[in-house]
C-alpha cells in the first residue's frame, strides 16, 4: 500500500471537519437569500463553535456516563464515515475495511447513542424527541439500503471507492433506475439531517421539534461537539450522494497531486450547488406535522424499489 495513500486518508477526514460548518453556514445563507432575509456570514457556524468550546459546561446533577460520552461518540462515528466516504480521492486505505453497509451501521449507532442521552436525563422533552428520532431512523435506514442495491446492482460492489471507480471508467452509462434512487437518496437525506419538510432545527416549539427537542440539555463543548457531528453528518450525506450519481471529479486509484487538487475544487463547486439545491427545497416547502412523515419516508422506499424494480425489468447488466 501506498504511503500517499494513508495522506490521503488523513488529508479527507481533516477536510471534512474544517468544511461541514461551512457547508451549514452556506446552506443557511442561501435559505435567507431566497426568503430575502438578511443573510448570517458564512463563519457564523464557526463563531458559534468558538463560544460553545469556550464555555463551561452545565450538567444535570442526574446525569450519568452515558449522557456525558455521547457527545464524543457523535463526533467520532462521523469522523469514522468521513473516512470511509471517497468524497475526494478513492485511494482510502480504511475504505477497504467498511463498505456502504458498515456506514449505515455508523450512522445508526450514532442515532442510538443520542437517542440513549436523550433519556437518560430523564426530562418529557428529551424522551419525545428521542421516540420521534427512532421512528424517522426505523424509516429512513430501509429506503437508504435500497438506493446502495440500486447502485450496488449496476456497479456489483459495496464498497463506495470501487462503485466510484466503476463509475469514473464508465462516464457515458447512464440508467433510469439511477434518476429513481437520487430522488428516494434526497427524500432521505433532508429526513435524516432534520431538515424542512421532516423537522426544523431553527424552532423550539415543542410539539414539532425532533433533534432540538434531544440536545436541549446539553451545554459548552458537550453541545458544539454534537452541533459539529450534525453538520459532519449532512456533509457526509452530501458526499455520498454526489460519490453515488455525480462521482466527476474524484481522483481515482493512482492519482497525482494535480487531479487531487481538481478533485478537490470539483468537490468544492458540486457543495456549492447541493447546498443551494437544499436551501431551495426548504425555502418553497412546509414543515409536515410529525403524523405525516411516515407518508414521507414510505414514499422514499416506495420510489427506491420502484428504481431497483425498473433496473431489472429493463435487463441492465453489472458494469464492472
Amino acid at each position: 500500500m501506498r504511503g500517499i495513500a494513508f495522506v490521503w486518508q488523513f488529508g479527507e477526514v481533516i477536510l471534512a471537519v474544517a468544511l461541514a460548518p461551512l457547508f451549514s453556514g452556506w446552506i443557511a445563507q442561501c435559505r435567507a437569500w431566497m426568503q430575502n432575509r438578511t443573510a448570517p456570514p458564512l463563519t457564523q457556524p464557526y463563531r458559534m463553535l468558538h463560544k460553545l468550546f469556550y464555555k463551561d459546561a452545565a450538567l444535570a446533577t442526574n446525569a450519568s456516563r452515558l449522557f456525558r460520552t455521547a457527545p464524543y461518540v457523535l463526533f467520532g462515528t462521523m469522523v469514522l464515515a468521513a473516512a470511509i466516504i471517497p468524497s475526494v480521492v478513492t485511494d482510502l486505505p480504511f475504505a477497504r475495511a467498511a463498505d456502504a453497509i458498515a456506514l449505515i451501521g455508523l450512522f445508526a449507532t450514532a442515532r442510538v447513542f443520542q437517542a440513549l442521552a436523550a433519556m437518560d436525563i430523564g426530562t418529557a422533552f428529551g424522551t419525545l424527541g428521542a421516540r420521534r428520532e427512532m421512528m424517522i431512523g426505523f424509516l429512513a435506514e430501509p429506503a437508504m439500503l435500497m438506493v446502495f442495491f440500486n447502485a450496488f446492482l449496476l456497479f456489483g460492489s459495496t464498497a463506495l471507492t470501487t462503485l466510484v471507480d466503476n463509475r469514473a471508467t464508465h462516464p457515458s452509462v447512464i440508467d433510469p433506475s439511477v434518476i429513481f434512487a437520487a430522488i428516494a437518496f434526497i427524500m432521505v437525506l433532508l429526513a435524516e439531517n432534520a431538515r424542512i419538510p421532516i423537522d426544523n432545527p431553527a424552532t423550539h416549539l415543542e410539539l414539532t421539534m425532533i433533534h432540538e427537542a434531544m440536545v436541549l440539555e446539553y451545554s459548552a463543548r458537550h453541545l458544539a461537539l454534537i452541533e459539529l457531528a450534525s453538520s459532519m453528518k449532512l456533509f457526509n450525506y452530501a458526499c455520498i450522494g454526489l460519490s453515488l450519481f455525480l462521482p466527476w471529479g474524484i481522483a481515482i486509484h493512482g492519482a497525482h497531486v494535480g487531479s487531487v487538487l481538481i478533485a478537490l475544487a470539483a468537490l468544492l463547486v458540486k457543495l456549492a450547488f447541493c447546498g443551494a439545491g437544499i436551501a431551495l427545497i426548504e425555502s418553497v416547502s412546509a414543515k409536515l406535522r410529525i403524523f405525516r412523515a411516515p407518508e414521507f419516508m414510505a414514499m422514499a422506499f416506495l420510489i427506491a424499489v420502484l428504481g431497483l424494480l425498473v433496473h431489472l425489468l429493463l435487463g441492465a447488466n453489472t458494469i464492472a
